[in-house]
This record gives structure tokens, C-alpha cells and sequence, in this order.
């Protein structure tokens, strides 16, 4: 092969091994220009091999070196922690820790970007879409199911396959093109020759939440070349409600306001707080205005045969209404029902928690991975190389839950319809069902193939890569056609002869008001008849082409300058297509939706210079500048310019400065584009011309006269009921999101490395931010416009004429995706490393930590900017502690993760509310959070490692909230992913090499 200069090969293998950024890493290479040309050549054939030079220790490099904040992980670290998935060992990095990422967990009961199971990792809080991710320093395509498929699915790599995880924390569009808005994160795979077969495992000491894994990979080196093949297979058992006493019961964990006293009801079939869920039964109305702190209640049948009072001799609204000791509504109610809810204590006897089917539903899925991974290098001249890749991973995720359903197409019934009832109020019909079950298998696959060389001292490189993803999600439903004729049947409409419109079922007479079927157990007649399952398919495909050439351009006098340019051509297709009944409007209480389909090509160009300034001078070791820019087209949109600039300033003894400032974009995903029709229903109570004789918003009160809707307007009785939600994508409008980086860090390395510390500050301002605005935004966009006449928000719903009905209730409205918003982060980071050895052993102390300052989002220009830090799942501090011993054949790791108290009483701007008419304190904070976990790894006859240790070493559990101020599992705040759901936990992992 052809000599090079040492920096033309140190670009070469950064381009190829590690980050893209051709010339960061350059500079070191300065002060040794003038080596012989055969020490050239053979510092060359090292440096080649690998960016950065990855240490022994089994947790992260520093990265201090570089003129961008880089972060090392090697998935050593992983073993050390009991870590078991890509996600969870991205998660500990400081830049994902504070803010909430999305977990499996979240897909349960939710319908999340990417579909049941999967993950992600939104750095900085940016959103995962504004993060990209590399494979080897190329574009890891979208996986994923249903239609918000954008990332890169942290379920399709195994951990197995990786070598490093290296984490750019800035922005990098000019190089990397859209979406290295908060910075990139490229995952390095094995290499080298031999084999390796290993088993881990890890188990909750309360059980449920088992993993287990086993791996084996080996690898060949030939003279023209190399292979090597990986093979991975993980189980992940899941974890139920029932499994964890955090999530078995949510208490309402209310305090009265002025004595600090509990204030939930007892429960008193159990003697405890009353778990406060969603029920079953024949809810209650009167009809009637009751009496303060009293409500209808719900009428439950006696499963457990406690002795409960009869309900007519019951009457909480005394004096008020009736005679003391004589429902003055319900005069007969048959054997083995009793009544709930009508006041506190009532309410702990309603039904709902610790319902069988609760406590079977999902916390974390059930998942199931199988990998496999080869790659390959083949020297087809001296001058010229052949390389590939490819990846194929199967995810197959299951998770349970429980719903209720209810007669909402025709509402309440006389409670005398009811067989064995007397009365003059009315009843609703309430079950609950298990039927909610989801079943998704998405299967990735990536290929590469690529030929790079040499010409005299310039390098090249190109490559082709082709991502498949393929999805089917299984999503138990209700049939709303069935359940339209089940309720007709109250009506006095007969079953024989009918079949529904769209199922084909033949019809049956269900029987709203048998208890079993209100509890669960439906025969299985009456399932075939009301449930179903629908199918859907999403597809996303992404083809890349990346050509570059890289070399010295000329000489200056601190220097040689390195170049680097590139081309680069990519196409993305999208195809989501729901289930025949979600795409046909039968999927009774879920959200509808249509076909999202389309496709965008993306053309670039990009160049990089890296200036050598100044050398050797008083106060200038060197100072060294880089610059990159690109042009991008994309066809959905147009095109875009982005640049970055960056300085490295050596100082001396040890100190060095680094800053740069880039401008970044982001294009609209297919899905922000496409997406088709989802549908969902808001209240009427959106409408901010309901009652708006009453508003003190003299806008809206004058806009919302000048449409025409009158005074009288005040309540939404005879309405039309709830208003059509509708949400698209924004083709045709949308433009990309643009932002501009900003960064400046102080480093130091003592001179003998014992010690080394940085601190980096990073500013980020988004603009044209692409966000989803619901209905209720574009009709208080409309209404509180300063030009109503010609506001477009206003075009975006439709109104009943009430000029003969008095109903003027919104009918539809249309959100979707807009460029409104602008996000602001700022904040610092740091870094501090310690090692040395001792005769008791080599010591390495590592802490990362991370102050936010601001995470501020403003959806439109006239709202007030909110700042998200210190709410929770944002804690403004977050870190980690990380100690290693090596002592011999043995290895001791213990690390601390800590992240700060936080509290949502900033958002709301209150801390309580009202339960049955006395003021009451609700909680909606966490305490300062810490981990702890702690391991010990030897080695056996030189070819067997051995790691065991513990995880959530003090069994630290989740925070308790209050469920009236937050999404929770139990009353464990559910979008807070920094919090530990498992619990102590033993973890193993037995590695074999040969």
C-alpha cells in the first residue's frame, strides 16, 4: 500500500472507526510530523485500528482529548451493572439521564412513537428525533411499528455486537446531516479474531422481571481480510402490578390541607388505604343536585360476601333530601348488591383495585430478541479494500392490560329496567375486560457494502446501506358495531336474524346487568360476539449512499491542513396500515386511524477543513481550528445550509480550551408529514366560547361574539357531545426545524494523568420546532387571535349552527403537526477522573455530572416560554459515581447514580385540590434519588470470565405521588424512566473464550 501522512491516516480512521468529524481528533498528530517515514508508516498501521484508545478499565473513557465533548462507553460496563440492553446502558450517560427517556413501559396502555416495546434515547430532552444515531458511522435506520416510526429502535442491536458507544455531545448536522440537533451517538461493534460464548442473567429477588441471555460471536483474520459473526438470543419474563407492591394498589395518598393528616378513605374489607382505580358496576345518578361531599355512588355486587348494609336503608344526603336511614332514590335492590361511593366513606368500598386482571396487567413487556450480526473486510488490491455488514434482529413484545366499557351510544337506564331494582334514578352499566392485550413482532434488518482506499496521500471511502423494517402489531380491540347492537338489545331490539355491519358477527343478546359479565368473566359467547383482535403492518425502509475523500490540502507553518468531502444520497419510505377495523372506524373507545404512507430523498454535500494556527508559543501550545459545512436538499421540503466551527486551544500545563457554534436542522419525519387521520374525541369543555359571557378575556369574548355565538350559550346540554379530534401530518407546510449550538469547555490533565477534569457549557435554541397541536391549542389559537377574521387556526374546526336548537357545540376540530414551537437547553457538564495504583491495587475513581439549567419549550409565540427543569423526570442534577479496583485476577466495580429532587406544584402553580368538599394536599414531588450497585469480576484459566453482583444494592423503591397530579403505575410516577422499577436484583454473566 501506498505511504500516507500520519494525518491523512489519522482522518482515515476516524472516518471510518469512530465519529465522522474527520479532523477532531487531529490534532495530537502535529507534534510528531517530523518522524522518519518508516516511523510514519508504522504509527500509521496503529492508528488506523481504532479512533481513541479504549483502555482496560471496564467503565467509560474520558474523551478529554477531543475538541467536542465526547463521551466513551464500553459496554464493559454493562456487565459491571447488570445491564442487559443497549437502552439501559445509554441511560446511564448523563446527557439521557436527565430527562425522561422512552421505556418499554410506556407503551403499555399508551400508544407511543415507535409502538409497543420500543426504545429510544432523546438526548438533552430533545426528543428521540433529535437525536441520530450511527452503526459504525453510518445512519442506523427507523425500527419500529404503527405510524410515528423515526428512531432507531435500541431493542434491534444486542448488546453482544457492540464494542463502544460513543456519544457526541453537540450538535453535527454539517457533517451528519438532519436530525444531530442534540448530537449523535455512534455504536462501534467488535472486531478481531477469536471466539467468545457467554450466558448472563439477572433476577429481582421478588421475582418477576427475569433476564436471561446467551451470546457467542467468533471471528477470523486471513491475510487479505477479515470476518466475524455474532449470535444473540435475550428474555426479558416481564413484570406485572402484582409483582411489586408499588404497583398493586393506587391510593389516592392525599393530606389534609391544614393538620397534614392522611386523608384517604379505609378501605374496610381490608383495614387499608382504599385503592383508588378505574371500576365496574352500575354507576349512579339521581338526576338531582345532592349535597355537598355526596355524589350517586355505583351499586357493585357482593363477590366476596362481606356483610354490607342494605342499600335502602342508607341516605347520605339527609337532611338535605329524605329521611334519615331510607334511600329516598333506590326503594329495592336484590340480594348480593350493595352500594358505593355516595361519600368518603363509601368511596372505600368501590371496586377496581386488586381486580385479578389488574394485577395481571403489564408493567414492563415481556420481550423476546434474536440476533444475528456478521461482518467482513476482503483487500481486493494493495490499494483498495471490500467491506460489509449485516444485521437481522427479531423483536417479539407481549403485554396485558384491563379496560372498562359501558352503554355510551345510549347512556344511562332507568334503574327499574334493572331486574330485581326499584327506584326513580338511573343506572349506567360498567364492565371491565382483560381483552386488551398487544402482540408485536418487528423485524430489522441492515446491510452495508462499501469499498475504500488509497490514492498517494488522499483517502476514499463509499458505501451503500439498505435498512428493512417490518412490523405487525396485534392489538386486542372492542367491536363497535357489536357494541352497538348489544346495547340496542336494552332498547327492545331483538338479536334474531342480525349480524353486525362490519365484523360479521352474528348477533347475541348480552346481559349488561349480570355481575359476572360486569366483573370480568364474559362466557365465551358473549367474547366472540364483542371482541376481536385487529392486525396491523408498518414498513419503513431507508437506503443511504456516502462517498467522501480525505487528505492534507497544504502546508502552513504550524501545519499541514486536512480536508475532508463527501456526497451523500438517501431515500426513506414509510407504510403504516392499521387493522381493518381501526382503518374501518369499528375499534370501540381507541383512537382511529388511516394509511400513513410516503417517502422523501435527501441529497448532500459537505466538506471539513481542520487548521493547524498556531505552535509552540508562550500561552499556545497549539491552537488548532476546524470548520464544516453542507448543503442538504430534501424533496418533501427544500433545501438547507448548516455549518460548525470549532477551536481547540492547547494552553500549557495540562490546560486546554475548547468552543465551537454550529447551526443544526432537522427535516420533518415521514410520519410529521403523512401521518393520516388519527382520530380521538375531547370535551366540549375546550370550547373556549362555551359560558364565554362569563370569560374575563375580552379577546374572547369579542371574537367569540363576532362568530356568531350567542350569550345564551352556556352550557352543552342537548349537544352533540364530545368533539371529533382529528390529527395529520403537515405535508405541504412543514419546514425543517433549524437550531444553532453553541459550546465552550475548560480541560485539565495533570502531567503525570493521575488526574483530569472537564467542564463543558452547551446552549441550544430550536426554532420552527415541529410539534403535534391538539384540538383544544388551535381553538384557543383561534379565539385569543388579534386578527380573528383572518386567523387559519379558525379554519380548522366546524360549529353547529344553534339558530334552531341552541346547539352551538363544536363539532370536529383538526390539530396536527405545525412549525410553532422554539426550545431553548442550556446547562453544564462535568467530568472528573482519578487513577492510580497503590499496593493494594490500581484505582480508577470516575464521576459525570450534569447541572440543567433551562429546558424551556414555547409552543407558540404569545405562551409563556415553560421551563421543564426540576419537574419531575427532569431533575436538575444528575450523575454518576464510578469506582473500580483491580487487584490481581480480580476486579471490584461499585457504582452511584443520583439524580435531583424534582415537583410538578411549579407547573400547576397549586399543590391541592378538593376531595368530597375539604381541602386536601396532593403530592407531586420526589426526593433526591439514589443507586447504588456493586460487582466483582475474575478470570479462570485465562479463557473464562466471571462477573456476579447486585443491582439496587439498598433496594431503593420509587417515590409515591399523588395519581390526581400524574400518570402512575401504583402510585410510582409513570414518566419518570430515571426511577428503578425492579427492585434488588443478583445479576451473573459467564464469558468463555477460545
Amino acid at each position: 500500500m501506498a505511504k500516507q501522512s500520519y494525518l491523512s491516516s489519522s482522518i482515515r480512521s476516524i472516518m471510518m472507526a469512530g465519529f465522522g468529524t474527520a479532523l477532531l481528533a487531529g490534532a495530537p498528530a502535529f507534534a510528531q510530523d517530523q518522524q522518519s517515514e518508516e516511523d510514519q508508516g508504522a504509527d500509521e498501521k496503529e492508528t488506523v485500528v481504532e479512533k481513541i484508545q479504549v483502555t482496560g478499565s471496564r467503565i467509560r473513557t474520558d474523551g478529554l482529548d477531543s475538541a467536542t465533548p465526547i463521551e466513551i462507553i464500553t459496554t464493559d460496563i454493562a456487565e459491571d451493572q447488570g445491564l442487559s440492553t443497549l437502552g439501559e446502558l445509554l441511560r446511564t450517560s448523563t446527557v439521557a439521564a436527565g430527562s425522561d427517556q422512552l421505556i418499554a413501559a410506556y407503551s403499555v396502555g399508551f400508544v407511543t412513537n415507535g409502538g409497543s416495546g420500543a426504545e429510544s434515547i432523546s438526548m438533552r430532552g430533545l426528543g428521540a428525533s433529535r437525536t441520530l444515531v450511527l452503526l459504525n458511522g453510518r445512519r442506523a435506520g427507523p425500527a419500529g411499528t404503527r405510524g410515528a416510526v423515526s428512531a432507531f429502535d435500541m431493542n434491534a442491536l444486542p448488546i453482544s455486537i457492540i464494542e463502544r458507544v460513543e456519544i457526541l455531545k453537540d450538535g453535527a448536522s454539517s457533517l451528519y446531516g438532519s436530525d444531530a440537533v442534540a448530537g449523535v451517538i455512534n455504536i462501534i461493534t467488535k472486531k478481531g479474531e477469536g471466539g467468545e460464548v457467554n450466558v448472563s442473567g439477572l433476577a429481582p429477588f421478588e421475582g418477576g422481571g427475569e433476564t436471561y441471555r446467551v451470546n457467542g460471536t467468533y471471528g477470523k483474520a486471513f491475510d487479505r481480510g477479515s470476518w466475524r459473526v455474532v449470535a444473540d438470543y435475550n428474555v426479558n419474563t416481564g413484570v406485572k402490578r402484582g409483582d411489586r407492591d408499588y404497583f398493586d394498589c393506587s391510593e389516592r395518598y392525599l393530606f389534609d390541607y391544614e393538620t397534614g393528616e392522611r386523608a384517604d378513605p379505609i378501605d374496610p374489607r381490608t383495614g387499608e388505604y382504599h385503592c383508588s382505580e378505574s371500576g365496574f358496576g352500575l354507576f349512579h345518578a339521581t338526576g338531582t343536585r345532592l349535597p355537598p361531599g355526596t355524589s350517586g355512588g355505583r351499586f357493585q355486587y357482593n363477590y366476596d360476601g362481606f356483610d354490607a348494609q342494605d342499600p335502602t336503608t342508607i341516605n347520605p344526603y339527609y337532611p338535605e333530601i329524605g329521611s334519615e336511614g331510607s334511600n329516598p332514590y333506590v326503594t329495592a335492590v336484590p340480594d348480593g348488591w350493595y352500594w358505593a361511593g355516595y361519600n368518603k366513606e363509601g368511596d372505600g368500598l368501590l371496586d377496581g383495585g386488586r381486580h385479578p386482571a389488574r394485577m395481571n396487567a403489564t408493567v414492563i413487556p415481556e420481550t423476546t430478541v434474536a440476533s444475528v450480526y456478521l461482518q467482513g473486510d476482503y483487500d481486493l488490491t494493495d490499494t483498495t479494500s471490500m467491506y460489509g455488514e449485516l444485521l437481522h434482529s427479531s423483536r417479539n413484545t407481549k403485554s396485558e392490560s384491563v379496560r372498562q366499557f359501558w352503554t355510551r351510544e345510549i347512556g344511562y337506564s332507568a334503574i327499574s329496567a334493572v331486574p330485581g331494582f326499584e327506584g326513580s334514578s338511573f343506572v349506567l352499566p360498567v364492565h371491565y375486560t382483560d381483552h386488551y392485550g398487544n402482540d408485536t413482532t418487528v423485524d430489522y434488518s441492515r446491510a452495508v457494502v462499501g469499498l475504500e482506499g488509497s490514492i498517494g496521500f488522499w483517502n476514499w471511502d463509499a458505501s451503500y446501506q439498505r435498512s428493512h423494517n417490518s412490523g405487525e402489531y396485534k392489538q386486542d380491540i372492542i367491536l363497535f358495531d357489536s357494541m352497538i347492537m348489544a346495547q340496542e338489545n336494552l332498547l327492545g331490539i331483538p338479536c334474531e336474524g342480525r349480524v353486525t355491519e362490519t365484523s360479521g358477527r352474528a348477533c347475541y343478546e348480552y346481559d349488561w346487568f349480570d355481575p359476572q359479565n360486569m366483573f370480568g368473566n364474559q362466557n365465551q359467547e358473549a367474547r366472540d360476539f364483542l371482541f376481536g383482535q385487529d392486525v396491523g403492518n408498518t414498513t419503513y425502509k431507508q437506503d443511504t449512499f456516502d462517498a467522501y475523500i480525505t487528505g492534507d490540502l497544504f502546508n502552513m507553518p504550524a501545519g499541514p491542513v486536512g480536508v475532508a468531502a463527501g456526497v451523500y444520497w438517501q431515500r426513506d419510505e414509510l407504510k403504516d396500515t392499521p387493522g381493518e377495523n381501526t382503518l374501518a372506524g369499528n375499534s370501540w373507545g381507541l383512537s382511529g386511524a388511516g394509511i400513513t404512507q410516503g417517502s422523501a430523498i435527501t441529497r448532500a454535500v459537505y466538506a471539513e477543513f481542520q487548521m493547524p494556527l498556531l505552535r509552540d508559543l508562550p500561552g499556545v501550545e497549539s491552537l488548532d481550528l476546524t470548520a464544516s459545512g453542507r448543503w442538504t436538499d430534501v424533496s418533501a421540503y427544500g433545501s438547507d445550509t448548516t455549518f460548525k466551527v470549532s477551536a481547540n486551544w492547547t494552553i500549557g500545563a495540562g490546560f486546554r480550551v475548547r468552543a465551537s457554534r454550529g447551526s443544526s436542522f432537522r427535516a420533518p419525519a415521514l410520519y410529521e408529514l403523512y401521518l393520516e387521520n388519527q382520530t380521538g374525541f375531547i370535551s366540549q369543555n375546550s370550547d373556549p366560547c362555551l359560558n364565554w359571557v362569563e370569560s374575563t378575556n375580552e379577546r374572547v369574548r369579542q371574537n367569540c361574539a363576532a362568530d356568531g355565538v350567542p350569550e345564551t350559550y352556556t352550557d352543552t346540554l342537548g349537544s352533540s357531545g364530545s368533539i371529533l379530534s382529528i390529527s395529520g401530518g403537515g405535508a405541504g407546510q412543514l419546514k425543517a426545524e433549524t437550531s444553532i449550538s453553541e459550546g465552550i469547555g475548560l480541560v485539565y490533565t495533570s502531567p503525570e494523568g493521575v488526574f483530569a477534569a472537564s467542564i463543558d457549557y452547551y446552549d441550544v435554541v430550536i426554532n420552527n420546532q415541529i410539534s403535534n397541536v391538539s384540538g383544544g391549542a388551535v381553538l384557543s389559537q383561534c379565539y385569543n387571535s388579534e386578527d380573528f377574521a383572518n386567523e387559519p387556526f379558525c379554519d380548522q374546526f366546524q360549529r353547529n349552527d344553534g339558530s334552531d336548537d341552541g346547539d352551538w357545540s363544536i363539532i370536529q376540530v383538526r390539530g396536527g403537526y405545525l412549525n410553532t414551537a422554539e426550545q431553548v437547553v442550556r446547562g453544564v457538564d462535568i467530568v472528573v477522573t482519578y487513577q492510580d495504583s497503590f499496593d493494594f491495587g490500581d484505582l480508577r475513581v470516575k464521576l459525570d455530572h450534569t447541572n440543567q439549567i433551562q429546558r424551556s419549550f414555547q409552543q407558540f409565540p404569545t405562551d409563556e416560554p415553560q421551563n421543564n427543569i426540576g419537574l419531575v423526570g427532569n431533575p436538575r442534577h444528575v450523575g454518576s459515581l464510578n469506582t473500580t479496583l483491580n487487584r490481581d485476577d480480580w476486579s471490584f466495580n461499585w457504582n452511584m447514580s443520583y439524580y435531583d429532587k424534582t415537583e410538578d406544584y411549579s407547573y400547576y402553580g397549586f399543590d391541592d385540590t378538593t376531595y368530597r368538599e375539604n381541602q386536601v394536599r396532593f403530592v407531586a414531588e420526589t426526593p433526591t434519588y439514589v443507586l447504588h450497585s456493586l460487582s466483582a469480576t475474575t478470570t479462570f484459566n485465562d479463557n473464562m470470565d466471571v462477573t456476579f453482583g447486585i443491582g439496587n444494592l439498598f433496594d431503593k423503591q420509587p417515590p409515591k405521588v399523588s395519581p390526581t397530579a400524574s400518570y402512575t403505575f401504583g402510585n410510582v410516577p409513570l414518566f419518570a424512566s430515571q426511577l428503578d422499577y425492579l427492585g434488588r436484583r443478583a445479576f451473573f454473566n459467564l464469558s468463555y473464550s477460545f
